[in-house]
């Protein structure tokens, strides 16, 4: 977090000594900007200026800086599965396991917000980095860069507007179950309401994901409904992706609903289906396949339920089926299946501590053999 105290006497040290300067040739005027400068530091330094809305107040612009550190711990039965939990590591000879303990820190991160009143709309940025670096290691990597204009335009780069962001099932460890599209990417989109309580619509154009290969545009739509007891939501993708010389249309549709049937209580399912549409879901399978683009499908199911005030717990089902084989390594898939059971414990309004048990399975067209690992994992996680 930003110190209000420690910025603002570097704002006096550094003002003050150039007001200085100038006060020789006016006196009078200097001393009246001396005092008014005297008084803003002095609000800095109570919190009393920049602090509604934000951390930070600069000119008309409010600064609010975000984010949590994240540590988790965890234990793979079977094979090794990463830091993500990856699906595609399960029945890898090489990550075979009779028990294998890991840690990480590299879903931590920290995001900037901006918000600068204008004459056409509240002007918002957002700039989020994480340690989700390649290989492995805990380097800055970009998840979230924009622009946003009123409450109807965004340019940068955000969440795919085919994902179904509001009935995304939770879980501890970074991915999350198979069977829904995940994807960031850069994209101008425009959100707008049908003129009915609690509808939204919203189109946008977007950069093909990795894995597409295509250098042509992605376009989406999406409509929804929430008035925060129950959700209905639809979306569909259309773009291009390409393999060599081959190039196949690939499209998409996701249907997401979810409803709150009592206190505390939440159940929400996702369906997706498309052609060529694997490079956006979590299973990752390969767009193209043997020249021909690879159908797929997919759904997860979501339950959870608060205990009292500081428990919640839950239980989210994936899977993902494709009609044409992935080759990752020595096996190929095209079925995947993900359970995720967690328990999150909030222990104070800032720091959560949580559990959760992972069980991945898939099979191996090449044998005919079906493959699953299991995983335990522990974290602990404070946002600030």
């Amino acid at each position: 977090m930003i110190n209000k105290g420690k910025t603002a006497s570097l704002l006096a040290a550094s003002a003050l000594s150039v007001t200085g300067m100038q006060a020789l040739a006016q006196d009078a005027q200097t001393q009246s900007e001396l005092d008014a400068l005297r008084a803003r530091v002095e609000a800095l330094e109570a919190g009393k200026v920049g602090t509604s809305g934000g951390d930070l107040r600069i000119g008309n612009t409010t600064l609010d800086v975000y984010g949590y550190i994240k540590a988790d711990f965890f234990y793979d039965f079977d094979f090794e599965l990463g830091d993500t939990a990856n699906t595609s590591e399960i029945g890898e000879p090489d990550n075979a396991t009779s028990g294998t303990f890991g840690a990480t820190v590299r879903q931590s991160r920290i995001g900037l917000r901006t918000s600068t009143p204008s004459a056409i709309g509240e002007i918002g940025g957002q700039l989020e980095l994480d340690l989700f670096a390649s290989n492995g290691t805990a380097e800055l990597r970009l998840r979230h860069a924009n622009i946003t204009i009123g409450d109807h335009w965004l340019i940068g780069q955000t969440w795919t507007n085919f994902q179904p962001l509001d009935s995304y099932p939770t879980s501890v460890e970074f991915d999350g179950p198979v069977g829904i599209a995940f994807a960031r990417v850069p994209q101008v989109r425009y959100t707008n309401s049908f003129g009915l309580q609690n509808t939204s619509f919203a189109v946008s154009i977007e950069e093909n994901v990795g894995g597409s290969n295509s250098n042509d545009p992605i376009f989406t739509g999406s409509a929804e409904y929430n008035d925060g007891t129950f959700l209905a939501r639809a979306a569909v993708l259309y773009g291009k992706a390409e393999s060599g010389d081959v190039e196949v249309d690939q499209t998409g549709y996701t249907l997401s609903a979810s409803v709150r049937p009592w206190e505390g209580g939440l159940f929400q399912v996702n369906y997706v289906d498309g052609e060529a549409l694997g490079p956006y879901l979590i299973g990752a399978g390969d767009a193209i396949v043997g020249g021909e683009a690879n159908d797929v499908d997919g759904f997860t199911v979501e339950f959870r339920q608060d205990i009292g005030e500081k428990w919640n717990v839950g239980v989210a089902y994936g899977e993902e089926n494709y009609d044409l084989p992935t080759s990752t390594g020595d096996l190929a898939f095209t079925d995947k299946e993900t359970v995720h059971f967690n328990v999150f414990y909030k222990a104070t309004d800032d720091l959560t501590f949580s559990a959760e048990y992972f069980y991945g399975e898939r099979n191996d067209v090449n044998s005919g053999r079906d493959f699953d690992a299991s995983r335990i994992q522990l974290a602990a996680q404070l946002n600030f």
